[in-house]
């Protein structure tokens, strides 16, 4: 079955945190605009790095599997949108990056921690996954993703969640 932790976050079964946050292009994106769809909200440290480029490309490689599942793809981190926009363009992602500079989405979510930095604790980003169900409920969490093979992960769990509601 794999990870037991998945649904041991405290998050589980509880609304996911609203919010507004702009893209690269400066539009402000709100979660409760994806009311009705499944939303797969996922936070990574910084644009352009080898493991949150991975994770990007690997989400903007399924993004057309994940739009037929009725799924919204949202990455989120504390970049500029300038930052954004250059990273979308350096790999053409489509998947849809918004920008929490205050991190105060990332809190929300309790995904702004202390993380070990040369070895020393500062606060940053911990990758997480969160999946959101059409009534905005979060039904999964994934934490300290390991980035390689994660959006697969996150496909199949989509899927049998989507076959659990029928």
């Amino acid at each position: 079955m794999g990870m037991p932790e998945l649904n041991e976050d405290p998050f589980v079964g509880k609304p996911a945190p609203n919010f507004c946050l702009p893209d690269a292009q400066g539009t402000s994106f709100c979660l409760d605009a994806f009311r009705g769809k499944w939303v797969i909200l996922y936070f990574y440290p910084r644009d352009n790095t080898p493991g949150c480029t991975i994770e990007a490309m690997q989400f903007n490689a399924a993004l057309e599997k994940f739009v037929d599942l009725g799924a919204q793809v949202i990455g989120v981190s504390t970049d500029s949108q300038e930052s954004h926009q250059k990273f979308a363009d350096k790999y053409s992602l489509n998947i849809l990056l918004l920008s929490d500079p205050d991190h105060k989405v990332l809190t929300a979510y309790d995904s702004w921690k202390p993380v070990m930095l040369f070895g020393k604790d500062v606060l940053g980003t911990s990758r997480d996954t969160f999946l959101i169900n059409p009534e905005g409920l979060i039904t999964d969490v994934w934490r300290k993703v390991s980035p390689k093979g994660h959006p697969e992960a996150v496909k199949s769990v989509l899927m049998k969640r989507k076959e659990n509601m029928k």
